[in-house]
C-alpha cells in the first residue's frame, strides 16, 4: 500500500543516501515522457523538501529542454537489496547552468565530476512511498 507524505523524513533521506542509481522522470503537455537512469553520485538532499542532482554528459538533454518548458519532475529510487522500497519525490525543478549565479554555491555540494552539465533543483512537494 502506498503512502504519501508532504515532505521526506530522515529515514527516507538516509535511504536515498545509501542508492546508487536513480530515476528521473519529466514531460511537457505534448512530449513524450522522458525517463533516465542517472548515477554516479550526483544526488544530494538539501533539506526535507529540496533536492540537487548533478547532471553530466553523456545522453541527450531533453531533462532540461522539458524543465524550461514545463518544470514538473519525478524523481524514484528502487531498493535492489534488504526491504524492498519504491521511493518516488514529485515535484517542481529548476535548471541551474554554469554561468548562473547560484551554480558555484550549489556545485560545492558535489565532488568535482568530468562533464558536469548543469544542476537541476527540485522543490519538493510530495513524497511517496511503495513496496
Amino acid at each position: 500500500m502506498g503512502k504519501q507524505y508532504e515532505s521526506l523524513s530522515e529515514r527516507l533521506i538516509e535511504f536515498i543516501s545509501e542508492q546508487k542509481i536513480f530515476f528521473v522522470g519529466t514531460a511537457t503537455g505534448d512530449s513524450r515522457v522522458n525517463v533516465s537512469p542517472k548515477g554516479i553520485d550526483s544526488f544530494r538532499v538539501l533539506n526535507n523538501n529540496r533536492a540537487i542532482w548533478l547532471n553530466l554528459t553523456g545522453s541527450g538533454n531533453e531533462t532540461s529542454a522539458h524543465i524550461q518548458l514545463d518544470g514538473r519532475m519525478t524523481i524514484m529510487f528502487c531498493a535492489f537489496e534488504g526491504a524492498p522500497l519504491i521511493l518516488r519525490l514529485y515535484g517542481t525543478a529548476r535548471v541551474v547552468h554554469h554561468n548562473d549565479d547560484d551554480w558555484q554555491a550549489l556545485f560545492t555540494h558535489f565532488n568535482p565530476l568530468p562533464g558536469a552539465r548543469q544542476i537541476f533543483d527540485l522543490s519538493i512537494e510530495m513524497v511517496q512511498t511503495s513496496c
